[in-house]
């Protein structure tokens, strides 16, 4: 009864090795992905998604068979990263690609004294080189649907996302009106044959709500899990019903003809929620940006056998899913389990496939990584990957692996650090995703190069952010 009258409630506020592959697949190059029309662009992240929380990745109970369709239909990154336990960096490091300590933004945006508390700007720079005015300035069509959150609706004076290279969007946790959650898909499929319409090639950010709290539940999903205790069933229903709309977007690519030249990327911003000190009660809670919706006691997401969850700099915390379709491309059924790809990457990455040159006087921190996605065998990094978070020191007896306030990654070592740079560990991370073999001692010389190259990265961030970033009422504080 609880369900069905929270469901109401949310209907008021919100309103809705390869696998076993038998299909022909044809050599392809980097030289010849552009000879064709540019293709389109579909990057749906998830918000606090775990690797393990896809049927595909062997889920005991969810069910994702949308999903699972692109990684029949495509391929399975299983070593990819974020660049950031929290929402807001990592979403800063798609949108930039580069490390989002270069703009201050080392957690979520809130209101504006935690902001300041924190060192923060109150949203990221729309001045700045962004992958959405790259392709718009080239000619593609571009959207944003669904979450934002590089600022917050707790600000009203932050730019409109429209301003960072958006032709037209609809989206929550932003300034302005609040699009419903579960409309996202119904955008996308607009904005896609509107631009079909066009002739135009489209880039669409589809940032989906689901798993992030609060669980927007509707009857019809939970239904399909009776087996299951309330909390179990609400997380698997909540994943179901983002998994439907997803699957609605596909199907409108294949009505508009559209599949073969469209890649479309689903990925998560970062590892799975859970209580942080306790187990806790299933109870409602209200986000003034989404509605009405359970708690964290419904967040039952997995990581496959990785340490931490969110907020974490271990694998829980930063390696999520990603699964890549784009047909001919793309080797269908493929699962790369070498390829150390980053979120940082995905700029360079897109802006090449779509025929983009990027600007003299940028510098991305990613590297392009159209050849991992056509299939060459994984090269190792020829860049190193950082990251920063405020994390509490010392650890936590109830959030043991919550300890890392600094990572990196060279070749095909990780370095994690305190925030004072006294607690290392060093694993390969290139052969123990598990992070279970801490080898600092008997490599100390990898050790001591990586701490330097840590200490080298650190100084070359801002002290703190641009005024020019701050809200009106950031200048009372």
């Amino acid at each position: 009864m609880r369900s069905i009258l929270l469901c109401l409630l949310s209907i008021i506020l919100v309103q809705s090795c390869d696998r076993n592959n038998t299909s022909e697949f044809t050599e392809i190059t980097e030289n010849n992905i552009n000879k064709d029309a540019r293709p389109n662009i579909v990057f749906i992240f998830a918000d606090d998604w775990g690797w393990g929380d896809l049927s595909v990745h062997g889920h005991p109970y969810i069910k994702t068979p949308n999903i699972d369709r692109l990684a029949k239909e495509g391929a399975d990154f299983e070593r990819f990263t974020v660049a950031s336990g929290v929402c807001s960096p990592s979403r800063t490091a798609v949108m930039t690609g580069q490390f989002p300590a270069r703009y201050n933004i080392d957690g979520h945006f809130a209101s504006v004294s935690s902001n300041a508390k924190r060192n923060m700007p109150d949203w990221l720079d729309n001045k700045t080189i962004l992958l959405p005015k790259l392709l718009q300035e080239s000619g593609y069509a571009t959207a944003h649907f669904g979450k934002w959150h590089l600022s917050n609706n707790m600000i009203p004076d932050s730019p409109s996302p429209k301003t960072y290279g958006y032709d037209t969007y609809g989206a929550f946790n932003c300034s302005g009106e609040q699009m419903p959650v579960h409309e996202d898909s119904n955008n996308t499929i607009a904005f896609m044959e509107k631009s079909s319409k066009e002739s135009k090639p489209f880039f669409i950010n589809l940032w989906i709500h689901e798993p992030h709290t609060p669980h927007h539940v509707l009857p019809k999903y939970q239904w399909r899990f009776p087996e299951l205790d309330e909390a179990d069933n609400i997380y698997a229903a909540v994943l179901s019903h983002a998994d439907d709309r997803i699957g609605e977007v596909l199907d409108a690519l294949d009505r508009l003809n559209l599949t073969d030249n469209t890649l479309v990327i689903f990925s998560s911003d970062n590892g799975p929620a859970r209580a942080a000190y306790k187990v806790e009660e299933l109870k409602l809670m209200f986000d003034s940006a989404t509605g009405a919706g359970f708690g964290i006691g419904a967040s039952k997401g997995i990581k496959g056998g990785r340490k931490g969850y969110n907020e974490s700099l271990f694998e829980g915390g930063i390696g999520v899913p990603v699964i890549a379709r784009w047909p001919n491309k793309i080797k269908a059924g493929h699962i790369d389990n070498t390829s150390l790809i980053s979120a940082v990457d995905l700029l360079p990455t897109f802006c090449e496939i779509a025929d983009v040159e990027l600007p003299d006087n940028f510098k991305p921190d990613g590297l392009s990584q159209v050849s991992a996605l056509l299939g060459t065998p994984y090269i190792l990094r020829t860049k190193p990957l950082f990251w920063k978070t405020g994390a509490r020191w010392p650890a936590r007896t109830n959030a043991p692996n919550h300890w890392v306030s600094y990572a990196v990654v060279d070749k095909n070592w990780k370095l994690l650090a305190n925030k004072d740079l006294i607690n290392l560990e060093l694993y390969d991370i290139s052969q123990d995703v598990y992070e279970k073999e801490e080898l600092k001692l008997l490599h100390n010389e990898v050790t001591i190069d990586l701490v330097q190259k840590l200490k080298q990265w650190i100084q070359e961030l801002p002290e703190e952010p641009s005024n020019k970033l701050f809200s009106v009422e950031r200048q009372k504080i």
